[in-house]
């Protein structure tokens, strides 16, 4: 019967002609329900039947309309196939290609030139580098007993966001574990070496150190839950005691031999809470009293140190925001405000980091003094070359040629003021700006305690607080480094009270005061006094030449629903072309993470010499790396990179450090190299030393 139903169908087609494709998707529909009308007329009623069941067995799928979300998955899995393709490509290559040499890793060429480990060397991390593993969890956490929450290829993302989140959250009172939840840190060299797959933190400088003779009895990973305050490492994981244990084994086992240690970013300052430690008497301390860090420590070699804290801290705290999230959210709004998704992405990250600590202890150190007020600023002034439109390369001074030299930036940036409402109250004369008593007016504004709680979504402690809280803290227009921690007081309060009793951000009118030997002031270096170690050296290693983040420009949120964050950078606020303003943020020179002044001034003249915080006259030494970006894909991250972290596979660093831990002292590996404006920027500081 079918064949008899297709020659039938054969005989009596009707040519089809050549038609445009205009016509709309109904005529369509209705041009195809026709024609089945069609062939069904000439069918057997038992033939209808059993079309109709298979009709009802198999009904017609309907087209799904493309929603945004669809738009976001697709966008993910393009990222992460074209991620996984370059790294596949990259590892099928082979060691060496026409055109492209690698070049010979400096710990190759410095052990055929004779270096051998010498000193023993401890590894400090940094802040979100190191991994964390779950011990303890809830019921949302079965199968993750000791896997990784944090570092390696973060699948429990993508499994169970909100139960990852949960886990990483800390008590927002006490800034320890929630009940319930045990996270730690990651133990031995494997807890940097690699943030993800492919990405290496530390794995490049140890794989170096090893080529000339280190390895497990000599080298040593500081790994520590660095959420936490660093006093709260101890107290719940006795990280400092069993740092203090470990340089000392170290010490013993490789015939007496002082320890080099090399802490990176916020590893700097934990490094220095424990120098303080370790000397001072328990309970409080270590109790390995004066002379320790003499006895044990040759060298602390701080890579991209944060010594004077980062603003980008504070526009994290503010609205979970920096450069990158406040370009995403221009670029693509839909992923981050939409409510069509209701990810509230930004809202989920400002919760959990909220009850960090340690995001605080990174928060500018030494106020107006150090950063500038609302006229000005150690940075004034100084160069910048222009790299391409839209980018600029900020720094040298003498080193540079005299073309680079003779761009100057003509307004001067008023980079003191760290959040100012409006791009043209961060440019106008001091004088012409409505500046409120910010502590007064904030402390005793309009919050209320009232809790929408017909709202659904993420709350935070801006749902403590009302619009006209909102609209006071706008009219303040201009925050500096000192009124910023009054306004982060007030829409942060529970952050900042429970922060603040492990840190701060001032400077000490006199150290011999009894109320510094507490410790909150211990990694605040403008608070507390170096070790009397005069055989020590501290070097400062950092990048320079790449845009930082200095100061930004705030607006209200148009969005207003509940359960938001109220303010976000303004990407709109743009200079011209030979401003440092772009997308909201003005710009200096410095790493992409910390600026120069942050990373160099201590080397560069708090320690300089016999100060008031370095009595004992510890040695200092700057080395900055200009930053060169990789030449060809081939070359990976860059093997002259000066970023924040990729500055770990830069291999004339990498030349430094190993040189250093072999024995060399800081004159033998060339003293001061500095190519940024920092010694001019010291001076201009009026800090009393």
């Amino acid at each position: 019967m079918a064949s008899i139903l297709r020659f039938r169908k054969l005989c009596y087609a009707v040519p089809l002609k050549l038609q445009s494709f205009e016509f709309s998707k109904v005529d369509q529909k209705q041009k195809l329900d026709k024609k089945e009308e069609d062939a069904n007329v000439f069918l057997p009623a038992q033939d209808l039947l059993e079309v109709d069941d298979q009709k009802k067995k198999y009904p017609k799928k309907q087209q799904r309309k493309w929603r945004c979300i669809d738009s976001c998955c697709w966008a993910i899995g393009y990222l992460c196939t074209t991620w996984w393709l370059l790294f596949f490509l990259y590892h099928c290559f082979p060691a060496t290609m026409p055109g492209f040499q690698v070049p010979e890793s400096p710990g190759v060429r410095l052990k055929r030139d004779g270096l051998t480990a010498l000193h023993p060397v401890v590894l400090v991390p940094g802040i979100v580098t190191g991994g964390l593993e779950l011990w303890e969890g809830r019921p949302c956490s079965e199968g993750l007993f000791r896997k990784r929450l944090w570092g390696g290829s973060f699948t429990e993302i993508f499994k169970r966001p909100l139960c990852w989140l949960e886990h990483l959250s800390l008590h927002h009172e006490t800034g320890l574990d929630p009940p319930g939840i045990r996270v730690r840190a990651v133990p031995g060299l494997v807890a940097a070496d690699y943030f993800a797959p492919g990405y290496f933190v530390w794995a490049v400088l140890i794989e170096n150190l090893a080529k000339i003779g280190y390895e497990g009895k000599n080298l040593y990973m500081a790994s520590y839950d660095w959420r936490l305050s660093f006093q709260n490492t101890e107290i719940r994981d006795q990280a400092l005691s069993r740092l203090k244990s470990k340089i000392e084994l170290l010490y013993v086992t490789n015939g007496y031999k002082k320890v080099v240690v090399v802490p990176h970013s916020m590893g700097v300052i934990y490094f220095l809470h424990f120098l303080k430690w370790v000397e001072t008497p328990p309970p409080m301390g270590g109790g390995g009293g004066p002379g320790w860090c003499a006895k044990h420590i040759k060298s602390v070699v701080n890579i991209g140190p944060a010594f004077l804290g980062v603003p980008k801290a504070v526009s994290s705290i503010f609205s979970a925001e920096g450069k990158d999230v406040a370009y995403l959210r221009a670029m693509a709004p839909g992923l981050l405000d939409s409510e069509i998704l209701g990810l509230q992405t930004l809202e989920h990250v400002l919760r959990v980091s909220r009850t960090w600590d340690s995001v605080v202890s990174l928060l500018p150190k030494g106020g107006e003094t150090i950063w500038g007020d609302l006229d000005w600023s150690p940075e004034e002034g100084h160069a910048c070359q222009l790299v391409k439109k839209g980018n600029f390369q900020c720094s040298p001074n003498d080193n540079y040629t005299d073309a680079m030299r003779g761009f100057q930036i003509k307004e001067t940036e008023k980079y003191g003021r760290i959040i100012s409402f409006g791009k043209e109250e961060s440019q106008l004369p001091s004088s012409q700006i409505p500046i409120l008593n910010s502590k007064q007016e904030l402390l005793h504004g309009s919050a209320t305690e009232t809790v929408n709680s017909s709202c659904r979504g993420v709350w935070t402690e801006y749902d403590e607080m009302d619009r006209e809280s909102f609209r006071k803290i706008a009219e303040n227009k201009v925050y500096t480094s000192k009124t910023i921690l009054d306004l982060l007081r007030f829409v942060a309060p529970k952050t900042m009270q429970r922060a603040e009793t492990h840190f701060s951000h001032g400077i000490a009118d006199n150290l011999d005061d009894p109320k510094y030997e507490h410790y909150k002031y211990w990694s605040n270096p403008l608070e507390t006094k170096l070790p009397d170690a005069p055989d020590m050296e501290i070097y400062c290693l950092y990048g320079v030449g790449i845009p930082t983040e200095r100061s930004y420009v705030y607006k209200l949120s148009p969005n207003d629903k509940c359960k938001s964050i109220p303010f976000r950078i303004d990407t709109s606020a743009d200079g011209d072309q030979n401003s440092r303003l772009k997308g909201g943020v003005y710009f200096v020179d410095g790493d992409e993470s910390v600026p120069v002044l942050s990373a160099g001034f201590m080397c560069a003249k708090g320690w300089r010499g016999r100060t008031r915080f370095n009595p004992s006259g510890t040695v200092t030494f700057i080395r900055e790396y200009q930053h060169k970006p990789p030449a060809s894909l081939l070359e990976g991250r860059g093997l002259e990179s000066g970023a924040h972290v990729d500055i770990m596979g830069n291999v004339a660093l990498i030349e430094d450090v190993l040189r250093v831990a072999a024995g060399a002292s800081g004159s033998e590996i060339g003293g001061d190299r500095i190519y940024s404006d920092i010694l001019r920027m010291s001076e201009r500081i009026n800090l009393r030393l």
